[in-house]
């Protein structure tokens, strides 16, 4: 099944510049496995959990509020990948 991963502007160079890439998946874990290597280490750690900083959101919902990782995805469903900010 077709999911949309919607990239912050930071986050485009892993994936050729691109604003938005298309993976498979039916869980969110999944649709991360199936992003490229380099974009995927920015968004989890060594054990391949989402990164703290790393914001993941199904809707309005954030995964840390659903299933996490396990969260599960239908056809055509949008992730958005929002990183904190923070500043001083």
């Amino acid at each position: 099944m077709a999911i949309g991963v919607k990239l912050p502007t930071v986050l485009r160079p892993l994936a050729g510049g691109a604003e938005r890439v298309e993976v498979e998946g039916a869980t969110v874990g999944e649709a991360f496995a199936a992003l490229d290597p380099p974009l995927r280490r920015r968004l989890t750690d060594e054990q391949g959990a989402v990164r703290r900083h790393v914001n993941i959101y199904l809707g309005n919902d954030n995964i840390r509020d659903l299933d996490g990782l396990s969260t599960p995805l239908t056809d055509g469903d949008e992730l958005l990948i929002l990183p904190s900010v923070a500043g001083g």
